[in-house]
């Protein structure tokens, strides 16, 4: 049986756009998104341009004021703590029931992302280390079995994806080994089915993720600042 797959709409074309952006910093923290210099830039309508940031509020990577004008959402150290500490949480419940429910079919698909990641790290693709980082950790959620869970992660993506970039581009090749440790780590647990020490892996990695956000976001103020 074929599985219908709509196209993705003009609104979520302009939103992933505007996320990318945002998320490899080309909007800056805090910077405002004019609505007319980005629909003569994408060569669509203002409306296209006003549901496309709606969207991206809702993925909190931006905020509409009203009179005012849409603005990248501030990535400041509230903000930061604020994501790692949800995703722990998220990660960590969503983790034990994969530990325990996980199918070969599973495993053989953490496994290739792993492998893949590895091979983006040979040749420095960073891009796709982060996205293939991004699917690893959504194949992981195959067993959350609840919507709000699902729904809510599926919303933190973005700046989960905004983050990742900013401790990627400061902390380089220390940053992506660390991130294929916790792979490496985390895919033992689960083979394992042990729930108790993939939960640990995954609340550290979460703390640790976050420190390096952090500290890329204080090397990069006091680079201005200097």
């Amino acid at each position: 049986m074929t599985t219908f797959k709509p196209r993705e709409t003009l609104t979520e074309q302009v939103a992933r756009h505007i996320e990318n952006l945002i998320a490899f910093g080309q909007l800056r923290s805090g910077e405002r998104i004019y609505e007319s210099a980005m629909a003569k830039q994408m060569d669509v309508s203002h409306g296209s341009i006003r549901e496309g940031l709606l969207l991206l509020e809702k993925r909190h990577l931006v905020r509409n004021v009203p009179r005012k004008g849409a603005f990248v959402t501030l990535l400041d150290e509230y903000f930061v703590r604020s994501l790692y500490e949800i995703l722990e949480l998220y990660l960590t419940h969503t983790g034990r029931k994969l530990a325990c429910q996980w199918q070969p079919e599973d495993m053989a698909k953490l496994e290739s992302l792993y492998e893949r990641m590895k091979d983006c790290y040979r040749r420095n693709d960073l891009t796709g280390f982060l996205e293939l980082g991004i699917e690893y950790t959504q194949a992981s959620l195959a067993y959350a079995d609840n919507y709000f869970i699902v729904s809510a992660i599926e919303n933190l993506w973005p700046s989960a994806r905004r983050c990742a970039f900013v401790a990627f581009q400061s902390g380089g090749n220390r940053v992506l080994e660390d991130n294929l440790a916790h792979m490496e780590e985390s895919i033992k647990a689960i083979k394992d089915r042990d729930e108790e020490r993939l939960a640990r892996i995954l609340e550290r990695f979460a703390q640790q993720q976050c420190r390096q956000v952090l500290d890329a976001l204080a090397d990069t103020k006091a680079r201005r600042g200097a």
